[in-house]
């Protein structure tokens, strides 16, 4: 069963533990989680869960969470639409989504919408509990299978949304900002050596530094991430 919170406001003042809200409709999964989640570690604060995108809404104004997990796939409201509400009224709020996965277009729109990172409900439950310390952190996650077909998913519909150009980024030089347009565009290492006469290697330490400076672990969160400033 989900550790509930009394006297929230109270507990909220004194604790110094990460809040988690579980977003699932499924009340086992809900209920499961929270559970083990609890055992992970000591530190984690398990918030009374919600069962749909409405009461995760509802909650975060409520008991404000650092970190929820949430389901895309929910009644009332779907997952893709309160991580959009939740994250204009709680810029801070750290959003995990945890997802079957059952379509591309779904989770490329949770991507965007702004989640920090991005599981398959089949992760251990120690991925997950890092994942959630990791976000608490200022990091960001993407499991193998999912940036995989988000590549794929971006891939698709680069020409609908790679934009003409970029917002500069500070910090990047100008060759950085031009290989950060090829690579938001999907161009690989080699196709962006060849278009700027660059031996690949080159490219691929360019492409290192610029994952750096704009704190992002892989090239498909890089592109995600770009595309959402411009939108």
């Amino acid at each position: 069963m989900e550790r509930m919170v009394g006297a929230v406001s109270a507990l909220h003042e004194q604790s110094e533990g990460v809040r988690v809200l579980i977003a699932e409709d499924q009340t086992l999964i809900r209920e499961g989680l929270a559970t083990l989640l609890a055992q992970q570690n000591d530190d984690f604060e398990i918030l009374p869960g919600a069962a749909d995108g409405e009461q995760a809404i509802e909650f975060t104004r409520r008991y404000r969470p650092d970190v929820i997990l949430m389901d895309l796939q929910m009644p009332r409201v779907d997952g893709i639409a309160a991580t959009h509400r939740i994250l204009r009224e709680f810029p801070k709020t750290s959003i995990v989504v945890l997802t079957t996965f059952e379509t591309n277009d779904l989770i490329f729109e949770a991507v965007s919408a702004g989640a920090k990172a991005y599981l398959l409900k089949d992760a251990r439950i120690d991925e997950i509990a890092a994942t959630i310390r990791a976000v608490t952190n200022g990091q960001s996650a993407l499991s193998p299978s999912v940036a995989a077909r988000v590549l794929d998913e971006f891939k698709r519909l680069r020409p609908r949304h790679a934009p003409a150009s970029l917002p500069v980024h500070d910090g990047l030089t100008g060759r950085e900002s031009e290989i950060l347009r090829l690579v938001v565009e999907g161009q690989s290492n080699s196709e962006i050596g060849k278009q700027l006469h660059l031996a690949e290697g080159t490219v691929k330490n360019y492409v290192s530094t610029i994952l750096e400076k704009c704190g992002a672990r892989n090239r498909t969160e890089l592109a995600i991430r770009t595309i959402g400033l411009t939108r």
